[in-house]
């Protein structure tokens, strides 16, 4: 669902992959990584971003001036180690964080980046409070969704990892940028966010 008009606006300067807003999992030649590899490729879009754009060259072993396809299809197999698919998905935020917390000390950046659980009981409020805040400071947050009510809304969402790289305000409707499979798609915070589920997801905050 593309916003037509956003009355104010605030977008991560992301980062493009032979023509992708970010990486894509469909690219994914790995059966197990195709299906289920949605956790370790928000990681790698993540180390991506984080190396284009803030020096954190150590997390992202190619050329980070020349993102290419193959490139993300090896990077993703590095990664798949530390958030390794599950037979019910990466749904915990801890078991991402773990994952990817020991990806970064492995690339030697142990304490340069931290992660803290943002978890899905919380109220629609205070989610874009917080999420306003992390991209004001120039940082992708990444989300879990679990469950959804809206399932034809949501259907790419739904179980599923993906990252929010911007935010918008249309009609007194807080609205967030999301990038998964290689686009940008905004939607209403609220409708993403009220679930109709007791199970829930959340965000991870990324500190530098």
């Amino acid at each position: 669902m593309e916003v037509v008009h956003l009355e104010i606006k605030k977008e991560l300067e992301y980062f493009e992959i032979d023509g992708a807003f970010g990486g894509n999992q469909d690219w994914f030649t790995n059966v197990v990584m195709h299906i289920g590899g949605c956790a370790a490729a928000t990681a790698c879009d993540c180390c991506i971003y984080f190396a284009k754009h803030m020096g954190m060259k150590e997390l992202y072993p190619y050329d980070i001036g020349h993102l290419n396809k193959e490139d993300y299809k090896r990077f993703s197999q590095i990664m798949k180690p530390y958030i390794s698919p599950r037979v019910s998905g990466v749904k915990k935020l801890a078991w991402f964080i773990s994952g990817f917390e020991k990806y970064i000390e492995d690339a030697g950046l142990a304490g340069r980046l931290s992660m803290e659980e943002f978890p899905g009981q919380r109220t629609a409020k205070e989610a874009e409070d917080f999420i306003r805040s992390q991209i004001k400071r120039g940082i992708p947050v990444p989300v879990l969704l679990l469950q959804h009510r809206d399932k034809e809304k949501f259907r790419d969402y739904i179980w599923h990892w993906f990252l929010i790289a911007g935010y918008g305000q249309a009609g007194g409707d807080f609205q967030v940028k999301t990038a998964t499979y290689g686009e940008a798609v905004w939607f209403s915070l609220k409708e993403m966010w009220e679930t109709g589920f007791a199970e829930k997801g959340g965000l991870i905050r990324l500190v530098v």
